[in-house]
């Protein structure tokens, strides 16, 4: 399959320009990475179906800020391979714990969205050297859903157009909250991640594994929702509840009028919550 920036939008491509590659392996399977900036180290893990574009509109402000951004894409996503083995966020510990000692270099804090919230959780279980805060965005497996939500089916839609309202549709019933927010770019960088999803079968979201591993977590963690976020809609005070299991937790920050991908719908007040917390 051709690399990821070849179905880049331009804005895209014009980031990852400023980005500097490395590429980790484990087990002969490789893993490419993405950093930004200078500093101390942040790692940024992307949600399911997704890629280092899922933090297109944040990568450039958090270095900015004096941090250094390393963004990979997870095994069986974006551009990084994966053992055939591989089916769910458990099989992701090992090559993840390598990446992140070979591309950050110490231990340092690690923002996970979605599925890379679940992956970010089991790693630093295992892994507890590695990290010294996680923040979690709209994470699954809390145990307060057991079936997905109501998307269309686009694979085998040989017709373009066919596709493209199938994504769209998607993106609003899990992604994004405003109709607004899915532009032209958006589409596109939605199904170029898509396309390279390799783990399609993945379930453990659907469990409450994050909510059984947080009381073993000894390091500071924190959350980041939108508001109206579709995993979580009228649940945000129970999904707080969850969160609260682990013993060092702090806040759970809502930003108002922004659905499940917050950090892209809403950069600004997302950026700023979680400089905030990383500043904390």
């Amino acid at each position: 399959m051709a690399p990821l920036e070849d179905d880049l939008p331009l804005q895209a491509q014009r980031v990852l320009a400023t980005a500097v590659r490395s590429e980790t392996t484990h087990g002969g399977w490789r893993m490419v990475w993405h950093v930004w900036g200078s500093g101390r180290p942040v790692v940024l893990l992307h949600g399911g179906s997704g890629s280092w574009t899922h933090w297109l509109r944040n990568v450039e402000a958090l270095a900015r800020a004096g941090w250094r951004v390393c963004v990979p894409d997870l095994p069986g996503f974006g551009d990084s391979l994966a053992p055939p083995e591989a089916r769910d966020a458990a099989d992701l510990v090992a090559p993840l714990a390598q990446g992140v000692r070979e591309v950050a270099g110490e231990a340092c804090p690690w923002v996970g969205f979605s599925f890379g919230g679940l992956t970010a959780v089991l790693t630093v279980a295992a892994h507890p050297q590695l990290a010294t805060r996680l923040v979690l965005v709209g994470v699954p497996g809390l145990g307060l859903r057991n079936r997905r939500l109501a998307l269309t089916p686009w694979l085998g839609l040989s017709d373009p157009e066919a596709r493209r309202r199938a994504h769209r549709r998607n993106l609003q019933v899990l992604m994004l909250h405003d109709p607004a927010s899915i532009d032209e770019d958006t589409l596109a960088l939605h199904a170029a991640n898509l396309v390279r999803d390799r783990m399609r079968q993945r379930k453990l979201a659907l469990t409450d594994v994050v909510a059984r591993t947080l009381p073993s977590l000894q390091l500071p963690v924190d959350a980041i929702l939108g508001e109206q976020d579709a995993l979580y809609a009228g649940q945000l005070e129970a999904v707080e509840a969850l969160l609260r299991q682990a013993p060092s937790f702090g806040r759970m920050l809502r930003i108002p009028q922004a659905g499940h991908w917050v950090q892209y719908e809403a950069p600004e007040r997302f950026d700023a919550a979680l400089l905030g917390l990383l500043r904390d």
